[in-house]
Formats: C-alpha cells, structure tokens, sequence
C-alpha cells in the first residue's frame, strides 16, 4: 500500500523506522496545542503498537516527500472507537503534521488513502474529535465528507484552560455492506 497523494506528496503505510518521527510530530502537538489532550507524549511502544496492530480498522498511514525513504511529514492513524464489542466497526480516526507542511493541504491528501483502507477492512463509521479553537481541522473534516454531530463544552483541560471538543462523523459503506463484513470474532447473529 502506498502511492502519491495530489501536490506531490507519496504515502505508505508506516513502519517501526518511522517511530521517531511520529513521536516527533505527536509531541509538538501535545506541547503546543489542543489537537491532543495528552499532556506528555507517549513512549515509542505506543507507536510500535499502533503499526503492528493486526485489528481491522487500525491503521497507521505516513506522507513523506516524493520518494518513499524521504522524511516524514505527517501521519494519519484510526484504531478503537471503545473497547466494547458492538463498537468494533466503528474507528476514530486521527490526523497530524509537522509544523512546516500546515496549511499546505498535505492532511486534505492524505485523509483519503486512511478512510480508503478502513472501507476495504468493512468498517461502517469513523469518527473524529476535533478540539479547541482549530478551524484548519475543522475545515479539513468537513472537505473529507465528515459531518459535524455535536460538541462537548469545557470536557477538557490544557495550557489553564477549558476545551471544547467537537464530534464529527463519517459514515464509509453503503448499508447492504454489512453482511459482507468480517465478523472479527463476533456471532453473526448478533451483527446486524
């Protein structure tokens, strides 16, 4: 899986080499903004977990310049939207880029290549949560088809200060596709 993405960039699905870089990019996020409400990044094996989960649904996709050993510039990931069973076709869905490809449309491109690979593993809806004052995420949602389904005020606390978050979703198959979905380990008679 990979290719180029419109404006030049190429896309992959990520790999243990690009660990460090996510960790980059995650970690400017969590110390200078709201796109997070982690306070502290993650250890590397928080990203090595996400690459090498085997669920369907979980996803880790990188850009980078145009050859694919170029650096990383952004990333988006999906994974979970609960633990609980009956949530398994449903996945929240994630996006961040570094600081010097913001507002270029890099997320615009990439966001299709995640949401293409959670239609091919029969996920019904992804979801995203959209936090603090950020119109560029925002916008970003909205041009991927998400719809926008409420917002939870003052629900976190960052930089001494309350942040909204706000609820977007997007539905991915068509409703006759449901049977066709693998059942991960669920009775089919509970499925529908």
């Amino acid at each position: 899986m990979g290719g180029t993405l419109p404006g030049g960039w190429g896309y992959r699905r990520a790999t243990p080499a690009d660990v460090d870089a996510l960790d980059a990019i995650y970690g400017h996020a969590v110390h200078t903004s709201t796109a997070t409400f982690d306070i502290t990044a993650p250890p590397a094996d928080y990203w090595l977990a996400r690459i090498r989960s085997a669920e369907p649904g979980d996803h880790v996709v990188v850009a980078h310049r145009d050859d694919a050993d170029g650096p990383v510039l952004g990333f988006a990931y999906s994974g979970a939207f609960r633990p609980r069973p009956a949530y398994q076709f449903t996945r929240e869905t994630s996006i961040y880029l570094a600081p010097e490809v913001t507002g270029r449309g890099l997320g615009g491109a990439l966001y299709p290549a995640l949401l293409d690979l959670l239609r091919a593993d029969g996920m019904h809806l992804a979801v995203a949560v959209v936090a603090g004052p950020n119109a560029a995420s925002h916008a970003l949602h909205r041009r991927a088809g998400f719809q926008e389904v409420g917002t939870l005020r003052e629900v976190g606390r960052k930089f001494d200060r309350w942040v909204d978050t706000t609820w977007y979703q997007l539905r991915l198959p068509d409703a006759g596709q449901v049977d066709a979905r693998p059942s991960m380990g669920m009775n089919p008679e509970i499925r529908s």
